[in-house]
């Protein structure tokens, strides 16, 4: 439930009446919104026009920006990150508006009782860097741990807001709304989804998928809308089809950016259209009524290159990012700068480009005004895309992704881990389930659709991921992460509701449940592969999935945690507590059943020997994992 404040600046004959705010009383981490009205009309107040207010309250006092609305409407969007007595003050640029310029206010916020905290996890604070800064945690030190789906056009009409809550029994099919998908998920323990804010120049138009205008500069790299042939296409896809892009408009035929008449589908990107953010505006609080924490991203990276080839691209690009910030950061959320999912030579700008366009985005704004995390979804790894700390200033958080998505990308995962300060990380973008595309083949491999290989491969990615130092959490993906839904002809990908019903989606709850299963002890774990002996049985593939395992642990070896994929060997775990007795308990990853605890001895080397497998033998006949405890400390 939220509280909206509304305060209407506006002109009142020819003098001017501030907005002030009635000392009232509101909740701590709730969105608070105040409306402004300027007292004439701007050209375009989307660039004429910065709003902001000056908010101080118990621990905090920055300049949180507002945005455009429509019309002469501006609004700010913020929180009471603790109880107390809280103060704003209106300003704004031109500085003689006097609609916007001078309103004042305070409100008393009030913590949340243990109950409601139970209701909707986001008011326990919003998600942050954990003490140590590897994982994620609530404002309040409650473990976050990141379970997010792939539905990278949910902010479009695709996956369509209703306003009604979904059946308490809802089993994805034809005609599902965003409220039905999210439900599921929830169901499902997920806490998260990733989209992709605004995808300007895509439309299902006379123009290919993948379409450059007559100057040469390509305005789209597109997902296919299937069914729907472009005649004016001059690249087609690997089978030849010359489809249009998906359109992505909202459910009102609204697009984010105005778009040129005459200019072969650019977007204006000095021109935005609020009514579409207003349709998003009702998905993020759906989001956060249920307790989501989402990852919301502000556009593709294929929209940038005739945004900087027609734009004033580091002024521009940075007024839309803050644009975002201002209109979604008040909300609980990771905030990706980019989709930047691969680093094609027409179909995106450099990493180095986009890193100069966040950066003076950075000094310009600032960072987010409630400390959520900042990131991208990034082909590879953050680190090697913009690097770390100063070299990019605007990073909070790191991510691998996109590709590899096999044994390969685990390297890059630990030397996120490793790295000073420590961040978070997470692997967006691992193993698709039902997805037949080059990168998404371990071991050459492409298994059937929802087959019990094809779950086990994104069941691996989830245990490889985490234990390999990513302990932000997970984001699952499958082939339909474009969204192909009612109404539209069927692909090469799957519709929504199918890939919704895919088994490998049941399995995050068990990698929650286990990670978690020594309450936030987990985010004391370090990956130590070095110390299983063997790491991976001879003839293993570089780029397989089958026969590695995993172990992670505490610097005081008190407590570990380990995976072993199929065909794995088992092993001796080295360097645990000499002569110290441990509590093996193995962990099912497909069910989420524990077993039996079995007691074993460290020697006076500190090796363990691990148990033989479940299924017996020295050979794992399917995927396992295991926490290890030594005697003294807490059991599950």
């Amino acid at each position: 439930m939220k509280r909206y404040l509304l305060l209407l600046a506006c002109l009142l004959f020819a003098g001017a009446a501030h907005a002030r705010l009635e000392l009232g009383e509101v909740h701590v981490w709730e969105t608070q919104e105040i409306t402004f009205e300027a007292s004439r009309d701007y050209a375009n107040p989307y660039v004429d026009v910065t709003v902001w207010v000056e908010l101080s309250g118990p621990g905090f006092k920055r300049k949180v920006y507002g945005f455009w609305d429509g019309g002469r409407t501006f609004k700010v969007r913020f929180v009471a990150t603790a109880p107390g007595e809280w103060r704003w003050k209106v300003a704004a640029t031109p500085a003689d508006d006097a609609g916007l310029n001078g309103g004042a206010g305070a409100l008393r916020a009030v913590t949340w009782s243990d109950a409601e905290i139970a209701e909707n996890p986001n008011r326990r604070g919003f998600v942050r860097a954990s003490a140590n800064g590897h994982a994620l945690a609530y404002a309040d030190g409650t473990p976050f741990f990141m379970l997010g789906d792939t539905w990278l056009s949910a902010s479009t009409w695709r996956l369509p807001y209703r306003g009604t809550a979904a059946a308490a029994a809802y089993v994805p099919g034809p005609g599902i709304s965003f409220e039905e998908a999210v439900a599921w998920r929830k169901r499902q323990a997920f806490n998260s989804v990733s989209f992709i804010a605004a995808f300007p120049n895509w439309a299902a138009d006379a123009h290919g998928a993948t379409h450059a205008n007559k100057d040469g500069v390509f305005l789209r790299n597109a997902w296919e809308k299937f069914g729907v042939w472009a005649p004016n296409a001059k690249i087609s896809t690997a089978d030849g089809a010359t489809t249009t892009g998906k359109d992505m408009h909202d459910e009102q035929g609204h697009r984010p950016f105005d778009v040129f008449p005459d200019r072969e589908g650019l977007a204006n990107f000095d021109r935005i259209d609020p009514r579409y953010f207003a349709s998003l505006d009702r998905k993020m609080r759906h989001l956060s009524d249920q307790g989501f924490v989402p990852f919301i991203e502000t556009i593709r990276r294929d929209n940038a290159p005739s945004w900087k080839r027609y734009f004033d691209f580091n002024e521009s690009y940075s007024r839309f990012v803050n644009y975002m910030i201002a209109r979604y950061g008040a909300y609980n959320l990771v905030f990706s700068g980019i989709h930047l999912d691969w680093i094609p030579k027409d179909f995106s700008l450099t990493a180095d480009e986009f890193n100069e366009a966040l950066t003076h985005h950075h000094r310009k704004y600032g960072g987010l005004p409630f400390g959520q995390p900042y990131t991208t979804l990034i082909d590879s790894s953050t680190y090697k895309a913009f690097g770390h700390a100063e070299r990019a200033p605007w990073l909070t958080m790191h991510t691998v992704g996109n590709n590899p998505r096999n044994h390969a990308i685990y390297a890059s995962i630990e030397e996120l881990f490793h790295l000073e300060p420590a961040m978070p990380a997470a692997n967006l973008e691992p193993y698709y389930t039902g997805w037949n595309h080059a990168i998404n083949r371990p071991g050459g491999e492409t298994p059937d659709e929802n087959s019990p290989r094809d779950n086990y491969f994104a069941r691996a990615m989830m245990y490889g991921s985490v234990l390999s130092g990513a302990l932000a959490g997970h984001v699952h993906g499958t082939a339909a992460y474009d969204v192909t839904t009612t109404g539209e002809t069927a692909g090469w990908r799957p519709y929504i509701w199918t890939a919704l019903a895919y088994t490998s989606g049941s399995y995050m709850q068990h990698l929650r449940n286990f990670v978690l299963s020594e309450g936030a002890r987990y985010q004391e774990l370090a990956p130590v592969p070095q110390d299983l002996l063997p790491r991976g049985v001879p003839g293993a593939l570089a780029d397989g999935l089958d026969g590695w395992s995993f172990l992670a642990r505490t610097p005081v070896r008190d407590f570990a945690l380990a995976y072993f994929e199929h065909r794995a060997t088992r092993p001796k775990l080295a360097n645990f507590q000499p002569g110290a007795r441990y509590t093996w308990t193995w962990f099912e990853p497909e069910t989420g059943k524990w077993l039996q605890p079995v007691a074993i001895n460290a020697d006076s080397a500190g090796t363990l020997t691990a148990p033989s497998f479940p299924t017996g033998g020295n050979t794992a006949a399917r995927d396992v994992a295991a926490k290890i405890v030594a005697a003294a400390a807490k059991r599950r």
